[in-house]
């Protein structure tokens, strides 16, 4: 299985980068963990929307959901063109799911995401758990078939069942808005020393911190969650491929 970073900033991106967007390969199958700001554009550079199999929306929340809709119509074009074969699979968590203006059913398939119903996309088994965040948001566990595990949180705060959904995971790939002098002062969002402490509790083989604050200094959520967790702790960032 092979994770590569699109974006990884929280809220907004930076210049020529992106927010939350997460290229997930393994045995044939693409899948894409969110879809936020300026995901669509890069994600080009690593996969050909032709090859992309599913996109999994962890929440309705714009810096994970945006570029969705000019994937939608990426995907009729391609199909209308001939150049795509199938549509598309877009697996939403949230209530809103019946909201969303989702113009064109016979090229985007849209199904929702069920806490404690594993779903299969390819070979692939998908697990989730709720967040704590102000709209309904989950956590993915994708499990492959030769049992390697890799656990995306979304968007929340601190709780036991993250943890417990990341159990041994080899990959944790977990939210850092917040510096620890935050601590306490929002809700549903995660300090880096918090994501350190769910790593070390849930025992996994590797972090990489995301989602992250447009201030401070980057380098200081490694810091600080090193005070927790004393495995590989990585920072993403755009482009950035990590083999599991």
């Amino acid at each position: 299985m092979n994770l590569t970073v699109i974006g990884c900033w929280g809220a907004y991106p930076e210049k020529n980068e992106a927010t939350s967007g997460y290229l997930v390969e393994y045995s044939g199958s693409k899948i894409l963990l969110d879809c936020g700001s300026g995901v669509l554009s890069r994600l080009q550079n690593h996969c050909s929307l032709e090859e992309l199999d599913a996109v999994v929306i962890t929440h309705t929340h714009a810096d994970h959901f945006a570029d969705v809709y000019s994937l939608e119509f990426a995907i009729l074009i391609l199909m209308q063109i001939g150049k795509r074969k199938k549509p598309l699979d877009v697996y939403v968590y949230g209530s809103e799911l019946e909201r969303l203006s989702f113009g064109f059913p016979q090229y985007v398939h849209v199904h929702p995401i069920h806490i404690g119903e594993p779903m299969k996309i390819g070979t692939a088994k998908l697990e989730f758990s709720e967040n704590v965040h102000e709209v309904p948001c989950c956590a993915v566990r994708l499990t492959t078939e030769e049992g390697k595990a890799l656990v995306y949180s979304g968007d929340t705060g601190y709780c036991q069942s993250l943890i417990e959904l990341a159990r041994h995971a080899d990959v944790l790939l977990i939210e850092s808005s917040f510096y620890e002098w935050q601590r306490g002062m929002m809700d549903g969002h995660l300090t880096a020393g918090e994501a350190g402490a769910i790593a070390a509790l849930a025992n996994v083989k590797q972090l990489v911190l995301t989602h992250f604050p447009h201030y401070g200094t980057l380098t200081q959520l490694v810091e600080e969650a090193t005070q927790h967790y004393d495995g590989p702790i990585h920072l993403a960032y755009g482009d950035m491929k990590l083999s599991i």
